[in-house]
Protein backbone atom coordinates (compact mmCIF):
# COMPACT_ATOMS: atom_id res chain seq x y z
CA UNK A 1 0.00 0.00 0.00
CA UNK A 2 1.33 3.54 -0.83
CA UNK A 3 2.29 6.10 1.66
CA UNK A 4 -0.80 8.38 0.27
CA UNK A 5 -3.04 5.35 0.42
CA UNK A 6 -2.32 4.80 4.02
CA UNK A 7 -2.65 8.79 4.81
CA UNK A 8 -6.57 8.41 2.95
CA UNK A 9 -7.59 5.86 5.50
CA UNK A 10 -6.90 7.31 8.42
CA UNK A 11 -9.49 10.41 7.40
CA UNK A 12 -12.41 9.59 8.33
CA UNK A 13 -15.41 9.60 6.00
CA UNK A 14 -18.38 12.05 6.37
CA UNK A 15 -21.26 11.23 8.57
CA UNK A 16 -24.26 9.24 6.82
CA UNK A 17 -26.67 11.37 7.92
CA UNK A 18 -24.81 14.58 6.70
CA UNK A 19 -23.99 12.77 3.28
CA UNK A 20 -27.74 11.96 2.72
CA UNK A 21 -28.48 15.35 3.07
CA UNK A 22 -26.06 16.92 1.28
CA UNK A 23 -26.18 14.71 -1.90
CA UNK A 24 -30.29 14.91 -1.71
CA UNK A 25 -29.46 19.03 -3.00
CA UNK A 26 -28.72 17.21 -6.47
CA UNK A 27 -31.78 17.04 -8.39
CA UNK A 28 -32.19 13.68 -10.70
CA UNK A 29 -34.49 12.32 -12.84
CA UNK A 30 -36.70 9.29 -11.46
CA UNK A 31 -37.21 5.83 -13.12
CA UNK A 32 -38.31 2.16 -12.74
CA UNK A 33 -36.10 -0.31 -12.92
CA UNK A 34 -37.90 -3.81 -14.11
CA UNK A 35 -36.71 -7.21 -14.62
CA UNK A 36 -38.48 -10.59 -15.05
CA UNK A 37 -36.50 -13.78 -13.37
CA UNK A 38 -37.87 -17.01 -13.69
CA UNK A 39 -41.74 -16.20 -14.63
CA UNK A 40 -41.49 -13.04 -11.76
CA UNK A 41 -41.47 -9.69 -12.12
CA UNK A 42 -39.29 -7.28 -9.89
CA UNK A 43 -39.37 -3.66 -10.37
CA UNK A 44 -37.71 -0.84 -8.04
CA UNK A 45 -38.09 3.09 -8.20
CA UNK A 46 -34.32 4.56 -8.73
CA UNK A 47 -32.70 8.11 -9.23
CA UNK A 48 -29.30 6.68 -9.46
CA UNK A 49 -29.39 5.96 -13.29
CA UNK A 50 -26.62 7.62 -15.75
CA UNK A 51 -25.06 7.55 -19.22
CA UNK A 52 -21.73 5.85 -19.57
CA UNK A 53 -21.14 5.50 -23.19
CA UNK A 54 -22.28 6.13 -26.46
CA UNK A 55 -20.35 3.54 -28.52
CA UNK A 56 -21.22 1.50 -27.63
CA UNK A 57 -24.53 2.57 -25.97
CA UNK A 58 -24.68 2.12 -22.34
CA UNK A 59 -25.86 3.40 -18.69
CA UNK A 60 -25.81 2.19 -15.56
CA UNK A 61 -27.98 1.55 -12.62
CA UNK A 62 -27.48 1.13 -8.54
CA UNK A 63 -29.76 -1.28 -7.29
CA UNK A 64 -29.88 -1.94 -3.53
CA UNK A 65 -27.99 -5.37 -2.53
CA UNK A 66 -30.37 -6.87 -0.03
CA UNK A 67 -33.94 -6.32 -2.47
CA UNK A 68 -35.13 -8.58 -4.62
CA UNK A 69 -34.92 -6.31 -7.99
CA UNK A 70 -30.79 -6.53 -7.42
CA UNK A 71 -30.77 -10.59 -7.41
CA UNK A 72 -33.20 -10.75 -10.23
CA UNK A 73 -31.13 -8.06 -12.27
CA UNK A 74 -27.55 -10.19 -11.57
CA UNK A 75 -29.90 -13.70 -12.79
CA UNK A 76 -31.45 -12.59 -15.81
CA UNK A 77 -28.51 -10.52 -16.47
CA UNK A 78 -30.95 -7.83 -18.37
CA UNK A 79 -33.41 -4.90 -16.88
CA UNK A 80 -35.14 -2.08 -18.04
CA UNK A 81 -35.29 1.34 -17.29
CA UNK A 82 -38.33 3.00 -17.17
CA UNK A 83 -38.32 7.15 -17.12
CA UNK A 84 -41.20 8.04 -15.43
CA UNK A 85 -43.00 11.32 -16.60
CA UNK A 86 -44.58 13.89 -14.45
CA UNK A 87 -47.96 12.55 -13.78
CA UNK A 88 -46.50 9.54 -13.00
CA UNK A 89 -45.98 10.17 -8.99
CA UNK A 90 -47.92 7.56 -7.44
CA UNK A 91 -46.39 4.90 -9.81
CA UNK A 92 -43.20 5.83 -8.94
CA UNK A 93 -44.14 5.94 -4.60
CA UNK A 94 -45.72 2.26 -5.50
CA UNK A 95 -42.14 1.18 -6.64
CA UNK A 96 -40.32 2.32 -4.09
CA UNK A 97 -42.65 0.44 -1.15
CA UNK A 98 -40.87 -2.60 -0.70
CA UNK A 99 -43.28 -6.50 -0.44
CA UNK A 100 -46.00 -5.20 -2.23
CA UNK A 101 -47.49 -6.65 -5.43
CA UNK A 102 -46.21 -3.64 -7.49
CA UNK A 103 -47.44 -4.77 -10.89
CA UNK A 104 -51.13 -5.56 -9.55
CA UNK A 105 -53.38 -3.19 -11.82
CA UNK A 106 -50.07 -1.43 -13.43
CA UNK A 107 -50.63 -1.09 -17.42
CA UNK A 108 -47.03 -3.05 -19.21
CA UNK A 109 -45.95 -5.56 -21.57
CA UNK A 110 -42.89 -7.71 -21.62
CA UNK A 111 -40.25 -5.78 -23.87
CA UNK A 112 -37.60 -8.00 -26.61
CA UNK A 113 -35.49 -8.75 -23.74
CA UNK A 114 -38.39 -10.13 -21.53
CA UNK A 115 -38.70 -7.86 -19.18
CA UNK A 116 -41.40 -5.26 -17.74
CA UNK A 117 -41.98 -2.32 -20.12
CA UNK A 118 -44.44 0.35 -18.05
CA UNK A 119 -46.98 2.10 -20.09
CA UNK A 120 -47.22 5.77 -20.97
CA UNK A 121 -43.35 6.36 -19.25
CA UNK A 122 -41.46 8.67 -20.79
CA UNK A 123 -38.73 6.73 -22.25
CA UNK A 124 -37.62 3.25 -21.99
CA UNK A 125 -34.17 1.85 -22.54
CA UNK A 126 -33.93 -2.08 -22.51
CA UNK A 127 -30.41 -3.22 -21.38
CA UNK A 128 -28.04 -6.23 -21.29
CA UNK A 129 -26.08 -6.54 -18.15
CA UNK A 130 -22.29 -6.60 -19.42
CA UNK A 131 -20.81 -5.74 -15.68
CA UNK A 132 -21.72 -5.55 -12.12
CA UNK A 133 -20.11 -4.01 -9.67
CA UNK A 134 -20.31 -3.46 -6.49
CA UNK A 135 -19.93 -0.39 -3.78
CA UNK A 136 -21.09 -0.43 -0.18
CA UNK A 137 -24.88 -1.10 0.03
CA UNK A 138 -25.04 -1.67 -3.99
CA UNK A 139 -23.93 -3.22 -6.95
CA UNK A 140 -23.83 -1.17 -10.13
CA UNK A 141 -24.68 -2.43 -13.07
CA UNK A 142 -23.64 -1.34 -16.52
CA UNK A 143 -25.90 -2.55 -19.29
CA UNK A 144 -25.44 -2.18 -22.67
CA UNK A 145 -29.05 -0.83 -24.66
CA UNK A 146 -30.48 -2.97 -26.84
CA UNK A 147 -33.87 -1.05 -27.57
CA UNK A 148 -34.82 2.87 -26.51
CA UNK A 149 -37.94 4.57 -26.84
CA UNK A 150 -39.58 8.21 -26.00
CA UNK A 151 -42.71 10.21 -26.02
CA UNK A 152 -43.22 13.70 -25.50
CA UNK A 153 -44.02 15.04 -22.08
CA UNK A 154 -41.51 16.24 -18.98
CA UNK A 155 -39.94 13.79 -16.24
CA UNK A 156 -40.68 13.57 -13.14
CA UNK A 157 -37.60 14.83 -10.64
CA UNK A 158 -36.39 14.34 -7.63
CA UNK A 159 -35.03 16.79 -5.19
CA UNK A 160 -34.14 16.63 -1.23
CA UNK A 161 -36.43 14.11 -0.31
CA UNK A 162 -39.38 14.88 -2.30
CA UNK A 163 -40.77 14.68 -6.28
CA UNK A 164 -41.34 17.94 -8.47
CA UNK A 165 -41.92 19.06 -11.75
CA UNK A 166 -39.11 20.08 -14.17
CA UNK A 167 -39.45 23.61 -14.99
CA UNK A 168 -37.03 25.42 -17.71
CA UNK A 169 -34.73 28.06 -16.54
Amino acid sequence: MNKSKENQDLVPLVDQQQFKQVIGHFASGVSIITVSNNGVDFGITASAVCSVSVDPPMLLVCVNKSTGTCHAISAAESFTVNIVNETQKELALRFARANTDKFDGVDFSYGELGNPVLGQTLATLECRVVEEVTGGTHSVFLGEVQKANAADGDPLVYYRGKFGKFEEA
